[in-house]
C-alpha cells in the first residue's frame, strides 16, 4: 500500500472540510424550515439567529395546513401536471434527440443550430401569452404542459447520449428489418436508462416547481398547482384559509409557522424522489455532456 505524503493528507483534509461546509450550507436551510415548522408559534416569532432544535414542539402548523382544502387540490393538480407533462416531455424529447442523432439526417447541423438558437433568444412574454391564448389553451392544463414540452438543453443532452451508442447496433437491427420506431423504443431507449432518469428528474422538478405559467394562464383557482398556492401564502402573506377560527392575536403568530409547514409539505415529496434516481443521475449527466 502506497504511503500517503503529508501534502496529500493535508489536501484531502482541506477537501473534506470544504465539502462538509458546503453540505452544511445546503442542508441547514431545510433543517431550519423543518425545526421552525414544529416549534411553538410564539417562540419562533420572538426568536432570532440560528435554530438547532425546536422551540417547544407542536404540530399545529401542519394541522392547519392540511385543513386547507386548497393544499390537497394543489397536490392533485401538481401531480397531474407532472405526470402528463413528464410523459409528453420524455416522448417528444426522445423523438427529437433520436432524429438529431442520426448522421444520415439531411441538414442536421443547421437544424441543431436553429434549435440551439432558441436557448438564447425568444419572442418574449407578451407574444408567448398571445400565442397560448390564441390557440385556445388559456385556463387549461395544456397551457402548462405543451409550451414546455421540449427543453432545448435537455434535448441536446439526450441527443449526445444517443450518439454515444454504437452505430453497429442500429445497422444490425436494420438488417433484421427493424424500422426507426423499433430501433428507438427497443434498442436506443433501453440502453439509455441513465439519461432518461436525468431527463425525468430535470423535467419532473421543473413541473413540480412551476408557478409562473399557472399564474398568467389559469384563472380558475381549482386548477392552481401547489407552488402557486405556496406563493400566495409566502409572498402575498395570505394564511386566512388556515387561521380561521383563531383569535385575532393568534392569527399572525400561527401564520409564521404555517408558512414554514407549507414549505415542507411542498418540498419533501420531490426530495424523496432524488435518492431513487441518484445512481443514474451522475452517469446520465456525464454521458450527455461528453460531446458537444
Amino acid at each position: 500500500m502506497e504511503k500517503r505524503t503529508f501534502s496529500g493528507t493535508l489536501f484531502d483534509s482541506i477537501n473534506y472540510l470544504v465539502l462538509a461546509g458546503l453540505m452544511l450550507l445546503t442542508i441547514y436551510p431545510i433543517l431550519y424550515v423543518f425545526l421552525a415548522s414544529v416549534s411553538e408559534p410564539s417562540e419562533i416569532l420572538s426568536h432570532s439567529g440560528l435554530l438547532w432544535k425546536p422551540l417547544g414542539f407542536t404540530l399545529l402548523a401542519y394541522q392547519k395546513v392540511f385543513e386547507n382544502p386548497m393544499i390537497l387540490t394543489g397536490y392533485i393538480n401538481t401531480i397531474t401536471y407532472v405526470v402528463v407533462g413528464l410523459g409528453i416531455n420524455l416522448l417528444l424529447t426522445s423523438l427529437g434527440a433520436y432524429g438529431l442523432s442520426r448522421r444520415q439526417l439531411k441538414y442536421r447541423k443547421q437544424i441543431t443550430l436553429f434549435i440551439i438558437f432558441t436557448m438564447f433568444f425568444s419572442g418574449g412574454l407578451i407574444p408567448f401569452y398571445l400565442v397560448v391564448k390564441g390557440i385556445g389553451l388559456n385556463n387549461t392544463l395544456w397551457a402548462l404542459v405543451l409550451p414546455a414540452a421540449v427543453s432545448t438543453f435537455n434535448l441536446m443532452i439526450m441527443r449526445t447520449s444517443f450518439e454515444a451508442i454504437p452505430a453497429s447496433l442500429e445497422e444490425s437491427a436494420r438488417i433484421d428489418g427493424a424500422n426507426d420506431v423499433v430501433i428507438l423504443f427497443r434498442i436506443i431507449l433501453p440502453l439509455s436508462l441513465p439519461v432518461i432518469a436525468v431527463m425525468t428528474l430535470y423535467y419532473g422538478v421543473s413541473h413540480w416547481n412551476s408557478w409562473f405559467n399557472a399564474m398568467i394562464f389559469l384563472a380558475d383557482r381549482s386548477q392552481y398547482p401547489l407552488q402557486l398556492i405556496l406563493r400566495e401564502i409566502l409572498i402575498q402573506n395570505d394564511t386566512s384559509a388556515m387561521t380561521a377560527g383563531l383569535d385575532v392575536g393568534q392569527t399572525n403568530i400561527v401564520g409564521e409557522t404555517i408558512k414554514y409547514a407549507t414549505i415542507m409539505v411542498a418540498t419533501v415529496p420531490i426530495l424523496l424522489v432524488y435518492p431513487f434516481l441518484q445512481k443514474y443521475f451522475v452517469k446520465g449527466a456525464l454521458v450527455g455532456a461528453v460531446k458537444g
